[in-house]
């Protein structure tokens, strides 16, 4: 898939009418998600095929996204049902799976030793700890390094930047 047609593909994932400040909740436009997705994939070979975790998935564009793109399964954790009922209608109308959406709080998702190791990638926009979570960004980063799996001791993990954390 080339990048415009990713992009324009994403142009169609609703996203929030009324985001929830409290939980930082903010739209990723189409065109960071295109480019960051694109590069993830193209250059570090780090969705097609792969197990892909979107952490604090809001509406979906990024798990959409990594599912256009040819993950194995992506699996979208968010804390509000809000946003996981647009994500799972964005799937629905754009008529695309190989993507599960799960309502969990994603900071105590390491609780629960099934998602450990579980996946090659982590993807996530995350929250920037501005809403009386200062350093909830940090702590995402940690947890991601708990759920990736890890090839040879070095896992894959890629923030909202688009670079490996080694």
């Amino acid at each position: 898939m080339r990048l415009k047609e990713l992009e324009s593909y994403l142009q169609q994932v609703d996203v929030f009418e009324k985001p929830k400040v409290e939980l930082e909740q903010y739209p990723t436009t189409p065109h960071i998600a295109s480019h960051m997705l694109y590069t993830i994939d193209k250059t570090f070979r780090d969705i097609e095929g792969k197990f892909v975790a979107d952490l604090g998935c809001g509406c979906g564009v990024l798990s959409v996204g990594t599912a256009m793109l040819g993950s194995a399964l992506t699996v979208g954790f968010d804390i509000d049902s809000d946003a996981l009922s647009i994500a799972a209608s964005n799937c629905s109308e754009i008529e695309i799976g190989g993507i599960e959406f799960i309502q969990d709080d994603v900071v105590k998702i390491v609780d629960n030793c099934r998602w450990n190791n579980a996946f090659d990638t982590v993807i996530m926009n995350p929250p920037f700890g501005t809403k009386n979570n200062k350093g909830i960004d940090i702590y995402l980063l940690l947890l991601e390094t708990r759920i990736t799996f890890r090839v040879s001791g070095n896992p894959t993990v890629v923030n909202f930047s688009s670079q490996k954390i080694p």
